[in-house]
């Protein structure tokens, strides 16, 4: 039995009374309640206080970057003749090309010719062995030699009968004789004659001459080998000086092109490398074909280039401008810095200060009257010389600082022959097309003017180019 179990029952038995239970302070409970809820609440406080501290943070290194000047690239606006032109690809074809062959069999000596090498017409390039056919001239000499010894004799017996026929020594029919037998030797020797040409001929063609100015290419056939009479292919011949293109473009734009034709407007037509950034060479527009493709719904045109640096190769795929008008005084700008918008179409301006490094951004509404390539014609909304952004605008805002870029400055674009009509603005002469924008495919046509605002793809922009942004101002 337990010892406070013993106690009590003894005290129980001798009449002691027993100690009442101690009661615990509510105070106590109290305190404890509040130190836990004072702690609670600290932490919530300090949470909450972190909060705020890093939104705080936040919201003044958001300031600090709105506030914070933005690196852009700009180009001024030009004002310049800009070209009007439709675009197709087309084919670079030699204005003649000629596959040599031999007119007589035999083996073929030693060429005359460099492989590569720049020919005239008339210009000996092979030679059949000519021997067989000196002999069968000489044969044909021959026989015309025979023939005219025995025309003569039969001119001298005529003669001598038709003195006799005339005395009365012989009959008519004895001179008759002699008479057909000196036409019989007048005729074969008009057919000896014709022998001996039929073997001259047959000598002079031994002798392969180039038919056209061109550029030979690569022999088919060695010296040595025997060839046959208008069978073996011996070496082809381009011209290259002239050289042809052929391209087509769809039959709705055929009326136009064939009315400026028929008024004898020479069109210019302009070839472009295949990434359509550098002027190949400049020719004209000859003619167009005389029905449409029922497949395609295009017709065939040929241009002709004069290709005096061989820019122009046979077979070469080149894209296309054929001009059908010029602008004298057009705005252009880098069709990569049109964007689109709610407020509509627009370009990012750059007030620059004096060194032309620092400015405000501000948005600028603009009117897009027709897209060339990389550029767009501006009708109306910019001066000549105003800055626009064509890198960088993603993050301006209306108001915001920035930076300008010397490096692209002045849109110094991509190498070329000239300044072409994809060359950018601002670009000097000899620059090309190198500036910021999408590229384009080399047969979309680029001659319907656009509307403001809207472009020639579901998206919006002149020519896929313009960009949604919507940020307002």
């Amino acid at each position: 039995m337990p010892i406070e179990t013993t106690q009590e029952h003894y005290r129980s038995e001798i009449g002691t009374p027993a100690e009442p239970p101690t009661k615990k302070s509510p105070w106590l409970r109290i305190i404890i309640f509040l130190v836990l809820t004072g702690l609670v609440g600290f932490v919530v406080w300090r949470i909450y206080n972190n909060q705020q501290q890093a939104a705080a943070t936040s919201t003044r290194q958001a300031n600090a970057l709105l506030n914070r000047p933005v690196p852009v690239q700009v180009v001024p606006v030009v004002q310049r003749p800009m070209p009007i032109y439709l675009t197709a690809l087309g084919t670079v074809t030699p204005n003649m090309s000629v596959t040599v062959k031999a007119r007589v069999s035999g083996q073929l000596l030693p060429v005359r010719f460099t492989e590569g090498q720049e020919v005239r017409a008339g210009q000996t390039i092979m030679e059949v062995d000519p021997r067989p056919f000196r002999t069968a001239l000489d044969q044909a000499n021959g026989a015309l030699a025979h023939d005219q010894a025995l025309l003569k004799n039969a001119q001298a017996e005529f003669a001598r009968y038709q003195a006799l026929f005339n005395a009365g020594v012989v009959s008519k029919e004895q001179m008759e004789t002699y008479q057909a037998a000196q036409g019989q030797y007048e005729g074969a020797i008009s057919s000896d004659k014709a022998a001996v040409e039929n073997a001259q001929l047959q000598l002079s063609w031994c002798s392969i001459q180039s038919p056209v100015d061109g550029r030979i290419g690569l022999r088919l056939v060695d010296p040595g080998n025997i060839i046959t009479a208008n069978t073996t292919n011996l070496v082809v011949i381009n011209q290259f000086h002239p050289i042809a293109v052929y391209f087509t473009l769809p039959q709705n734009q055929l009326p136009n092109v064939l009315g400026k034709l028929r008024a004898d407007h020479r069109l210019a037509v302009d070839a472009y490398d295949q990434a359509d950034t550098q002027k190949l060479a400049t020719g004209y527009l000859l003619t167009a074909d005389n029905q449409i493709d029922t497949a395609t719904g295009t017709a065939k045109l040929k241009a002709v280039f004069p290709n005096t640096d061989d820019a122009l190769f046979p077979n070469q795929f080149v894209n296309i401008h054929l001009v059908m008008e010029q602008r004298p005084n057009a705005l252009v700008i880098p069709s990569a810095a049109v964007q689109n918008g709610v407020q509509g179409t627009f370009v990012w301006l750059a007030d620059t200060d004096e060194k032309g490094e620092n400015g405000t951004a501000k948005i600028q509404n603009i009117k897009v009257g027709l897209v060339q390539g990389q550029l767009s014609i501006i009708d109306s909304g910019l001066d000549a010389g105003q800055k626009i952004v064509v890198d960088g605008a993603d993050r301006l805002r209306a108001g915001a600082q920035v930076i300008v870029s010397q490096a692209r400055q002045g849109g110094a674009g991509g190498r070329g022959q000239g300044a072409g009509p994809n060359a950018a603005p601002g670009a000097a002469p000899g620059e090309g097309a190198g500036q910021a924008g999408a590229a384009r495919h080399p047969q979309t046509m680029t001659n319907s003017a656009a509307p403001a605002g809207a472009g020639s793809n579901p998206n919006g922009g002149p020519n896929g180019h313009h960009r949604n942004n919507k940020e307002q101002q």
